[in-house]
């Protein structure tokens, strides 16, 4: 039922991000300061901001960053990830040394303190942000990927189609990656959270979406100046950001236990 409901309930949050163009009433970044700073009314359901610009408009354009950049980072990070973690493991000798300790030399670091100091070598912006948590997120899907590729090796239908005349690609992609689907999708979910809350925090502190494209991050930014005035501001993305990944979460502790997968 859990599983059902978070599932459920993320759907929707992304199909309101692939459908903000269409749901949005407002242009998210037109500026109107005849109106700014106004309460919840029928033109704005949730109000609008210090420039007059509709709250709701840019909290469903806001979530295209957020939960965009967040699943690509998801989709990338595991494709690579499993990649590297099986040819590591099935391979072994020198070609998984080399790749674990790179792994673990990334892994060695605070991975925040890593993406910071990407982003200070090229700069702010939403690609630099995209790149620098791919650099830092692929490494524990690898670490995972490799130590049940390991394991995986000695059973007897892996020797079956190794002695079949199966190649080691063929393996790799047939019998092994399969096999490791469900503890990814695990650690995935709370990935996806962390990927969230990154991206959202470099927004913050202004090194991730800049003016005036909206994302939620950079809304709670914005509203810093009007915390005791009008609160809301915050509030809502905010909000948004701890729902999302407390579904992640949520999600993530279901599928472990329904799959006897314990998380990291």
């Amino acid at each position: 039922m859990t599983i059902r409901i978070c599932t459920l309930l993320l759907v929707l949050l992304f199909a309101a991000a692939l459908l903000a163009p269409w749901l949005a009433p407002h242009d998210p970044v037109k500026v109107d300061l005849l109106h700014k700073l106004e309460a919840p009314s029928t033109a704005h359901w949730l109000g609008t901001d210090h420039l007059g610009r509709d709250t709701l408009s840019r909290l469903l354009y806001g979530s295209q960053v957020s939960l965009g950049f967040a699943l690509v980072i998801f989709i990338v990070s595991v494709g690579v990830g499993l990649i590297v973690g099986a040819i590591a493991g099935y391979v072994g000798g020198w070609i998984d040394s080399v790749l674990m300790r790179f792994c673990e030399g990334v892994m060695a670091f605070p991975h925040l303190v890593l993406v910071l100091g990407v982003v200070g070598i090229f700069g702010p912006g939403l690609l630099q942000i995209l790149l620098a948590l791919l650099l830092v997120q692929w490494v524990a899907y690898a670490r995972i990927c490799r130590n049940m590729v390991v394991s995986l090796k000695q059973q007897s239908f892996i020797a079956a189609a190794r002695i079949s005349g199966s190649s080691t690609w063929s393996i790799i992609r047939t019998h092994i990656i399969p096999n490791v689907q469900r503890p990814i999708l695990v650690v995935g979910t709370l990935e996806m959270g962390w990927a969230i809350m990154d991206i959202s925090a470099l927004s913050f502190l202004g090194l991730g979406v800049q003016p005036p494209q909206a994302e939620w991050g950079a809304m709670i930014h914005e509203g810093t100046a009007y915390i005791r005035s009008h609160p809301e501001l915050m509030i809502y993305p905010g909000l948004l950001i701890l729902i999302v990944v407390v579904l992640f979460n949520l999600l993530g502790e279901a599928l472990s236990t329904k799959y006897g997968i314990e998380r990291r």
